[in-house]
């Protein structure tokens, strides 16, 4: 399944995923901090998503009260859904 969210809170504006089976095939941030959304994206590809939610969700940029990571698991809340 393929989604695109639109994040709240974030410099990231969209993120667009790909998930089967419940892995993660792709993920994209449009924004945000390039070389570590990078990261992240390369990191968590095939992860499942149940471990990519136990890992990342509640993360905080700075004196935000969410990041790119915790609406990625927004995300993936919403495509469990």
């Amino acid at each position: 399944m393929k989604t695109t969210f639109k994040t709240q809170g974030t410099c990231s504006t969209h993120i667009e995923l790909e998930v089967e089976d419940g892995i993660i095939q792709q993920v994209f941030f449009w924004g945000g901090c390039n070389g570590n959304l990078q990261g992240i994206s390369r990191l968590i590809k095939g992860m499942k998503v149940d471990d990519v939610l136990d890992k990342l969700e509640g993360v905080k940029c700075g004196n935000r009260s969410t990041s790119c990571p915790d609406q990625l698991c927004k995300a993936l809340r919403e495509m469990k859904q």
